[in-house]
């Protein structure tokens, strides 16, 4: 049998969550998560993934006029928010895709936000491993090792999910096509 995968939203909760979790770990030497004999927990740091800006979607969009609004893409496309978020999305995206691994569990925060951060770094990843949700409402280990006893089924979490990439897809528009709008 495989191991677990566990991504947290920060180092700090994902820390916290495998001091609950069965078995000794060790933190990995490019302390970009940690290992233990059953469990692999690592965490995203924020957002690791976002909403590509509009020129990566036509070139020609690097210039800002007002005949090339609105800006509506087809379909989104996610890349890295930053340089400093490469390293940590290089070993998410890594250990998502490692044979070892044959269960995630989303244990970002509980809410839309940390449902969001989670779907764009399993979609970046393009995964196609079973995921459950871990959901938090109190950090204590009680709680916690309740919590680990009663994952939920990832697709549980769909409508939160499709609430979050609307949202976020709804934001990138708007925001996108009125500043552009008011700029010109």
């Amino acid at each position: 049998m495989g191991k677990t995968l566990v991504v947290a939203e920060k180092p700090s909760v994902g820390r916290d969550l495998a001091g609950v979790l069965p078995g000794a770990f060790q933190q990995s030497k490019d302390k970009t998560h940690l290992v233990g004999d059953e469990y692999v927990v690592t965490w995203a740091v924020g957002h690791l993934v976002g909403l590509a800006d509009p020129e990566a979607y036509d070139e020609r969009l690097k210039k800002w006029r007002f005949a090339d609004l609105p800006i509506v893409p087809e379909k989104f496309k996610l890349v890295p928010n930053d340089d400093k978020a490469k390293k940590q999305l290089q070993a998410v995206h890594r250990l998502m895709k490692d044979d070892e691994i044959d269960l995630i569990v989303n244990a970002c925060d509980a809410g839309r936000e940390g449902e969001l951060i989670f779907t764009y770094l399993y979609e970046y990843v393009k995964s196609d491993k079973p995921v459950r949700r871990l959901w938090l409402n109190s950090m204590t280990n009680d709680a916690m090792r309740e919590a680990f006893g009663q994952l939920r089924n990832g697709a549980d979490l769909d409508a939160l999910r499709d609430a979050a990439k609307s949202r976020s897809e709804a934001d990138w528009v708007v925001g996108m096509n009125a500043t552009r709008a008011a700029t010109i």
